[in-house]
């Protein structure tokens, strides 16, 4: 990810026509999506005609606080983790839920929070295996089922032996769906249904995985889970095999939804907390 929107900024380029054309092209291709572009884009030459921003150094500082300005997460944006909560993870498959499940799992069993896994993937036959790697790993109670079996009857033992057990924190993992399979997304209101009837005292979050590898596509399937269920923020994984990373300021501007965490690599602790500043930063990193 780092350095590929650093070409933007030359010493011998100066601030003109051609370079916001220059700026507009390179955000596009970097997969900041179309409605950041123009954003970032008038914005940066409202700044050059009549605040302070005269030199390229300057363009790039302004457009590194931008960008950490959109992606800035509201404040209660990881209250859900201090309080009991009930958290389904959904995403299209290959996109690493269940590793990341598993991440998320530790991290908090490490935090001293009393977790609890529900293997609702009942589709995907090693699904229920890999999150049971996880669960031995990290000292977690899991409740699954049989490969094919209903997956809200496994959110439903889950819930109610999280109630029973004091559980401070929930973690579903669901099957890879799409949004043109109608039976699964019909599913996920299911599960949110019986989640807010057996886990009632929990706080409810949905959290969309993506793989931001997948550019442009990633932002479609975002929009798909939005548009059929509350989404409260975005995981984006791979983040350290992408060379572009704008997919994230994409996400947030068009759909109003934060990035929580980022996957940088495959171990276990590779699951980042999402930093705005760090990350816009980054962007601009020769």
């Amino acid at each position: 990810m780092a350095g590929f929107f650093a070409k933007l900024f030359k010493n011998d380029q100066r601030i003109d026509d051609d370079f916001y054309e220059e700026v507009e092209e390179t955000l596009y291709m970097g997969d900041m999506g179309a409605v950041a572009t123009e954003e970032l884009v008038e914005n940066l030459k409202l700044n050059v005609l009549f605040k302070d921003v005269k030199t390229q150094d300057q363009a790039k500082e302004h457009m590194i606080n931008k960008i950490a300005e959109i992606m800035q997460q509201p404040e209660d944006a990881y209250d859900f983790e201090q309080r009991k909560s009930a958290v389904l993870l959904i995403g299209v498959n290959g996109v690493g839920k269940t590793t990341t499940v598993g991440k998320l799992a530790k991290r908090y069993s490490r935090e001293g929070k009393k977790v609890i896994l529900a293997g609702a993937d009942t589709f995907r036959a090693a699904a229920a295996d890999q999150l049971q790697i996880w669960s031995e790993r990290t000292g977690c109670y899991m409740i699954s089922g049989k490969e094919g079996s209903d997956p809200g009857a496994v959110v439903f033992d889950a819930a109610r032996a999280a109630k029973a057990r004091e559980a401070d924190i929930l973690l579903c993992d669901t099957a890879g769906r799409l949004h043109n399979k109608k039976n699964l997304m019909n599913e996920l209101a299911k599960i949110d249904k019986i989640l807010a009837s057996e886990f009632d005292d929990a706080v409810r979050k949905n959290i969309v995985i993506l793989d931001a590898a997948t550019g442009q596509n990633a932002l479609a399937q975002a929009r798909e889970f939005k548009d059929i269920m509350k989404v409260d923020g975005v995981i984006l994984t791979k983040m350290d095999g992408t060379a572009k990373g704008g997919i994230a300021v994409a996400i947030t501007k068009e759909l109003g939804v934060p990035v929580l965490y980022t996957g940088v690599g495959e171990g276990a602790d590779d699951l980042m907390k999402f930093d705005p500043r760090a990350y816009a930063e980054g962007l601009f990193n020769e």
